[in-house]
């Protein structure tokens, strides 16, 4: 869940293409969509989220709907799963279904010579997936084999470890995919209820970027979606975020440690964000003049690399680090970090590292994201956190605006060293647990 979020907003933090034209396009049914018309390749990226995912698993029925999205594409109507593979197949079509604890992702990709019969096989999954038993069964295999390995991963166990410290009861604390336990006891019948709650209309985002026309976008909406139930299951509430620093240690074999840490964000719609990312990318951010990157890696040779990363979701927010370290490094490690967390609360940035963080943010890293289907993505995202078609040309003025003063009040507000809490995974030493 942290990786999808992550990935949206760094998604943000880029500029999409100045030319790229954002239409609001409004199908004759009603549903809602947002559009980059490009008709200089014969292709057409579609992107659907249906809010709320893996959080409205019901209760003992965790990882329910992880089981239904990876189940959609193994047969729909009259096409088993092998039937269904070799469709697609014959149309160059792709199409992908994913979940997290925000929500379930349609990702999907059509030549214009085949989009009627690649939204017509979409549509068959979306509304008509069969759950085959032999399929079920098949892909709970394969999700209980990835809970097995997960266990004996110290990243997930870290992860797993830090959710449940963070968001106790609520769905975001506990692992989407489910328990061995959990997933072993569901039926079919569970998988049916889930895509039930999951797949509606009243929770859906719809985003195109290709070779079609608004026009054509409006009636392969109604096409596609018109037939599914207007509204699924209640969305989760808020998760609150009760956060007091500390370090928890679970002792796991191994040379080196995986260390989580974390405390609470900002909302995206805050007026302090984009100071807030500003101020992060200082602190942590990926690139090698961070602070935590200088003193934990380059001054002390404490790890390989460290990073953070303001974490959005639906329902909560929160600042999260992570880095690897040897063992009988990990306690100095924790020690710097604790140490810069608490300078830059007191004494915010310096001109010159705000200067460089706005330029690496205003376009001097290299223009990753392009094509249809990233562009598609994007838009889903800009559209779940409520921005204006005209975010990507007004994106850098936000990011300019900031001032010296702005980043100074917003670390002083935002970063809290008596919040910071600290998940350790491994043989770590010198360490002293507080729970």
């Amino acid at each position: 869940m942290i990786l999808r979020s992550l990935a949206v907003l760094v998604a943000l933090a880029l500029p999409v293409q100045a030319e790229t034209a954002i239409q609001a396009v409004t199908s004759p049914g009603g549903i809602k969509a947002w559009l980059v018309e490009d008709h200089t390749i014969p292709f057409v990226a579609l992107e659907l989220r249906f809010q709320g995912g893996n959080s409205l698993d019901l209760a003992g029925k965790r990882g329910a709907v992880n089981l239904m999205t990876a189940t959609l594409e193994e047969g729909a109507g009259a096409m088993d799963s092998q039937g269904f593979a070799a469709a697609r197949d014959s149309l160059a079509a792709q199409i992908g279904f994913s979940s997290d604890g925000d929500g379930v992702s349609v990702s999907s990709q059509f030549l214009t010579e085949n989009r009627d019969q690649g939204v017509t096989l979409l549509r068959e999954a979306l509304v008509n997936p069969r759950f085959d038993q032999d399929a079920v069964d098949r892909v709970k295999g394969q999700v209980l084999a990835n809970l097995r390995a997960g266990a004996e991963d110290p990243g997930t166990i870290a992860g797993d470890l830090m959710a449940a410290r963070t968001y106790g009861s609520h769905p975001y604390g506990s692992n989407g995919d489910g328990t061995i336990d959990s997933v072993t006891a569901l039926t079919r019948d569970d998988v049916v209820t889930a895509w039930k709650g999951a797949i509606a209309r009243d929770r859906v985002f719809v985003s195109a970027a290709g070779d079609i026309s608004p026009e054509d976008l409006g009636k392969l909406l109604d096409r596609l979606l018109g037939d599914l139930p207007a509204t699924g299951a209640p969305l989760p509430g808020k998760a609150e975020i009760t956060l007091k620093g500390g370090l928890m240690l679970k002792p796991y074999p191994g040379p080196q440690s995986v260390v989580q840490f974390t405390q609470g964000g900002i909302r995206f719609d805050d007026p302090d964000y984009f100071a807030a990312v500003l101020l992060n990318e200082i602190l942590g951010g990926g690139r090698f003049s961070a602070r935590l990157m200088t003193e934990v890696r380059e001054k002390r040779g404490l790890t390989y690399g460290i990073g953070t990363g303001l974490a959005s979701y639906d329902h909560a927010e929160t600042l999260v680090g992570q880095f690897q370290a040897s063992n009988e490094k990990v306690a100095e490690a924790i020690k710097v970090i604790r140490a810069e967390w608490a300078k830059v609360a007191a004494e915010g940035v310096t001109p010159e590292e705000l200067a460089r963080a706005k330029t690496y943010m205003t376009g001097a890293y290299p223009l990753r994201f392009d094509g249809n289907s990233t562009i598609a993505s994007i838009l889903v995202g800009m559209q779940i956190m409520g921005l204006p078609t005209d975010y990507p040309r007004t994106r850098n003025q936000r990011v300019e605006a900031v001032t010296l003063e702005d980043v100074k009040r917003v670390a002083a507000r935002l970063i809290k060293p008596d919040e910071l809490f600290f998940v350790v995974v491994g043989g770590a030493t010198g360490l002293t647990p507080t729970e």
